[in-house]
């Protein structure tokens, strides 16, 4: 059977896609292939792995992608998702053969403030947040009810 492919795009693929990847291809039942990218590829956002670690997926290996190799590969996506504000995800590429191309708009966890303790509340909250819409994602695409 061949896997639906999903990207995940968001700034510096460092939080929000790279939780939305983890979690799509661990709740996907093996029917999909996630990946994610950033328009401008930074480092991964410790807050956001140590949020992942507890929630018993391990990210700390991964590796910041740029959404811009995907397209010049000229490779080819199912879904493509904005996970940052919109207007940044305005400016990721219109892929080829895009079946949809759908925004999900979560906060910034780079952009929090506060102590370490704080800041991982709003992570947490953040991570829950990516993992309901996930698990409501493949719910709607088993069932053929997946219209963006």
């Amino acid at each position: 059977m061949e896997k639906t492919r999903v990207l995940f795009v968001c700034i510096h693929n460092s939080a929000r896609s790279q939780m939305a990847e983890a979690f799509l291809n661990q709740l996907g039942g093996g029917k999909f292939e996630a990946l994610s990218a950033g328009l401008e590829p930074g480092k991964l956002n410790p807050l956001v792995v140590e949020a992942m670690q507890e929630a018993g997926i391990d990210i700390s290996g991964n590796a910041t992608k740029s959404v811009f190799d995907f397209y010049k590969r000229g490779e080819l996506f199912s879904y493509v998702f904005t996970v940052c504000d919109e207007a940044s995800g305005e400016r990721c590429p219109i892929f080829p053969g895009v079946t949809q191309r759908i925004h999900w708009g979560f906060p910034d966890p780079s952009a929090l403030i506060g102590t370490h303790a704080e800041k991982m509340v709003k992570v947490r909250e953040i991570r829950d947040m990516i993992k309901a819409k996930i698990a409501e994602f493949v719910r709607a695409v088993e069932h053929g009810e997946y219209h963006g």
